[in-house]
């Protein structure tokens, strides 16, 4: 009897976990280590369902204070469920060297407190899966601190490039929507 229960819990584990990433929309399939972590962002489970915003960013790019608008921008609509997360990479060869120093760009100088993962690439042929989807729906990054708004389906909303800043109308119009989208 033990053997066939154990037999049942398996493949109801199985059939659970395809049921899951049925559910999960095709960009938010997969994790990324965090920044200055052992853990792992599982992005189907911390954002699945919730307003997002992606921006890939770089700690040595005239477009780093950006950072404070953002965490200007997750502060006010973190409440009505906005997410954001930040996508350290090196692709356009303004990320620093070492996490460590990625991390004090981040949390010490604009104090971030969004979700950030360790370096990624997010161009081209080795660009996370992430990346990949989001360039499918819409553009890859042209540069440092490209901006992209996904709906509560995983569906881009809007894309922005680096120039537009955090408080542009256009991207908090977009931001607006995808919250809506949540409903």
């Amino acid at each position: 009897m033990r053997r066939y229960s154990l037999v049942i819990l398996l493949m109801l584990g199985t059939w659970m976990g395809a049921a899951q990433a049925a559910e999960c929309p095709a960009l938010l399939q997969g994790d990324l280590q965090k920044l200055r972590s052992q853990e792992r962002i599982d992005l189907c489970a911390t954002f699945a369902g919730k307003p997002l915003l992606v921006v890939n960013t770089a700690s040595f790019c005239g477009f780093t204070p950006q950072f404070k608008g953002l965490e200007a921008l997750y502060q006010r609509y973190k409440a009505q469920g906005l997410q954001v997360l930040g996508v350290p990479s090196d692709d356009f060869r303004q990320e620093a060297d070492s996490s460590e120093e990625t991390a004090k760009v981040c949390y010490v100088n604009y104090g971030v407190t969004f979700p950030m993962s360790e370096t990624q690439p997010v161009t081209g042929s080795a660009a996370v899966p992430l990346f990949k989807e989001l360039a499918a729906q819409s553009q890859a990054p042209r540069w440092n601190f490209s901006k992209y708004v996904v709906d509560a389906q995983g569906k881009v909303v809007a894309s922005f490039p680096s120039s537009t800043t955090p408080d542009d109308p256009a991207l908090l119009a977009a931001v607006e929507k995808a919250i809506a989208s949540q409903r």
